[in-house]
């Protein structure tokens, strides 16, 4: 990419992205080629972890997608080791509130506005950028997904370093006692995504929503929404999978 992902982001870009859920690089590599702006390595629920994200982020390293990863938690080893790997960013889950926000966005930064540690171990292997560079650099995108995160929304916002929350509907769903359902099933959802989405744009936060699939994609991109997750490698190989066999002619 000519430009930085954070850069795109904080400029109000419509930027799309897909779920790298499997192990292999060269699937990593196919989704970096394939028109999307971001590929998000998700070691949260993926099948990929700390030792296989090397590769994974490698393979996007010279892709026109930006590299982000879902880390597991919010700990500033998880989040230091992914951008230490050369991430543009992370993604991280279940932020219930404006302590877990400051919590990661220091992680995200060199000292002394945050808690990252220096630690260019892999220069050897590929450029380190220098402490500033890195600042400017790393992307620190919060995942609202529970109503303790929903209830902070405009104290998140207020937190240095936080670029961007993205909501996850399915854990947000499950905190608000409404069960397994997804926007089309439920108005109660819906009403609370657009509640944060209209809360955190007025606080000046760039905003994402997790899309289960094109229709839901166009559904929060017209309400206001800036950049989104559509589709995950895994899925995509089932449906083409499908579409291929025998069966389905």
């Amino acid at each position: 990419m000519t430009e930085g992902f954070r850069t795109r982001l904080r400029r109000g870009d419509a930027l799309t992205g897909v779920w790298s859920t499997l192990k292999d690089p060269v699937v990593a590599r196919i989704l970096g080629l394939s028109g999307f702006d971001f590929v998000t390595i998700d070691l949260q629920h993926g099948y990929a972890d700390l030792a296989s994200a090397p590769a994974l982020i490698d393979a996007l390293r010279t892709a026109p997608a930006a590299s982000m990863v879902r880390v597991p938690g919010g700990g500033a080893d998880h989040i230091g080791r992914a951008l230490d790997l050369g991430a543009e960013g992370v993604v991280v889950p279940m932020v219930d509130g404006v302590a877990d926000a400051v919590r990661a966005a220091r992680a995200c930064r060199y000292g002394p506005a945050g808690t990252r540690s220096w630690g260019p171990l892999w220069q050897g292997v590929h450029p380190f950028d220098d402490h500033h560079t890195g600042d400017e650099r790393a992307t620190c995108i919060l995942m609202i997904e529970t109503l303790g995160g929903v209830r902070d929304i405009e104290r998140i916002a207020e937190v240095p370093g936080v670029d961007a929350i993205y909501v996850g509907p399915n854990d947000l769903a499950l905190s608000a006692g409404l069960g397994r359902v997804s926007c089309t099933e439920s108005t109660e959802l819906t009403e609370l995504i657009e509640g944060v989405v209209v809360r955190a744009r007025a606080a000046g936060l760039r905003v994402g929503v997790d899309a289960a699939d094109a229709a839901q994609a166009e559904l929060w991109r017209s309400r206001g929404v800036d950049f989104q997750i559509t589709a995950s490698d895994a899925g995509l190989l089932a449906t083409a999978a499908r579409s291929a066999s025998p069966l389905a002619h």
